[in-house]
């Protein structure tokens, strides 16, 4: 086939997160297989307007608050002409309203939407435009399937009126070499929790800071590890220090895939305290490691955090339940080695080769829905 697709970055993006590497594990994929693949996405410092990459063609114009403009551009003014079997449009942030002006078939994959969340993030006035473009998908994707990264996200999709059977669930999948147990869990005697994240308000690493002198009250030798970096790292670091804990949290910065790994070895205890997630990648990453996670009771979350069994669940915002949370898991051993295990059993169950198998057979039955 011939696929296009649309995202707002591309996998070369400095800040490309979770939603392009499962585009891009999904796209590659279908590159190894005979696809031909083009991919339209937003400028960067440094970028090319125009480069392979694993093996796929990627254009780029734009920036990060006009890339749904200048892409819509950019494919009339030299994609046009080509026919493609389907376009992928990676509806995140503002969607690119692609059924607007492509002339092939539209499937739009759905990592999640912002809602509510972007006000978190975002101006009032930016975060008003963010939720009135999200209010035409209905309207502008009328007829148009989707897939979805979990059910959370579907039921989102249909609470804003998609109806259900258009939609499609795939989870994503986990580099399985890429993450393993280092470290034993049964060894580690060091009570080191570990957040790993973009650095931006709405990923919720302030809730988990607020939470920690509950935790130093109970376990003095505890520290908090902050891998990651972002625009809200200031604002975290002046937290800590206006809490008296600065010298219990490291902020590491973004590290490299084997140092991420090392920090994730070394930690008792992983957290996810984010609002609102369309999956929770970096929750399935801590358990192929053997640590479990304690996280919000959010959308996405709840799916990628079995409760009781590969983690904690605890009220997104409530900052002594985050506490008391992680300190159960610290204190009681036998308890955090049985989610240990667990966790890593669930991790194995998580492949990208399944997740773009499943994909595939969306990719064509829309495709071949298209072309009728």
């Amino acid at each position: 086939m011939k696929l296009l697709a649309f995202n707002w970055r591309d996998p070369r993006h400095p800040e490309a997160g979770g939603a392009e590497l499962h585009l891009a594990e999904i796209l590659t994929r279908a590159v190894r297989d005979g696809d031909q693949v083009t991919w339209l996405a937003e400028a960067f410092p440094g970028s090319k307007p125009e480069e392979e990459v694993q093996g796929m063609r990627v254009l780029r114009a734009g920036s990060w608050y006009n890339a749904h403009l200048a892409l819509a551009q950019l494919y009339r003014r030299k994609l046009r002409g080509e026919r493609f079997d389907l376009v992928l449009e990676d509806i995140n942030k503002v969607p690119f309203f692609t059924p607007w002006y492509v002339r092939d078939p539209v499937l739009a994959v759905v990592p999640h939407l912002f809602g509510s969340s972007v006000f978190q993030e975002a101006s009032p006035v930016l975060g008003a435009l963010v939720r009135a473009h999200e209010s035409l998908i209905p309207f502008v994707y009328r007829g148009v399937p989707f897939l979805a990264i979990s059910e959370s996200t579907r039921n989102e999709l249909v609470g804003r009126g998609i109806p259900r059977e258009r939609i499609d669930v795939v989870r994503c999948g986990l580099d399985q070499s890429a993450y393993t147990v280092t470290i034993p869990p049964e060894t580690r005697t060091q009570p080191v929790v570990v957040f790993v994240g973009r650095l931006r308000k709405y990923k919720g690493a302030q809730h988990l800071i607020r939470a920690f002198p509950r935790v130093l009250s109970r376990v003095p030798e505890a520290r908090l590890r902050i891998v990651g970096d972002g625009p809200y790292r200031e604002a975290l670091q002046t937290l800590a220090l206006a809490l008296g804990i600065e010298s219990r949290v490291e902020f590491l910065g973004s590290l490299s895939h084997r140092e991420k790994v090392e920090a994730l070895n070394q930690a008792m205890v992983a957290t996810a305290p984010s609002p609102k997630e369309g999956w929770g990648l970096t929750v399935i990453e801590a358990n192929a490691c053997g640590t479990p996670v304690v996280a919000s009771r959010s959308p996405g979350l709840v799916e990628s955090v079995r409760d009781q069994e590969t983690g904690l669940l605890v009220p997104h915002g409530d900052t002594r339940a985050l506490a008391d949370a992680i300190v159960s898991l610290i204190e009681d051993r036998p308890r955090r080695l049985r989610m240990a295990e667990a966790a890593l059993r669930w991790a194995r169950e998580f492949t990208w080769e399944r997740c773009y198998a499943e994909s595939r057979a969306v990719i064509e039955r829309a495709a071949r829905a298209g072309a009728a």
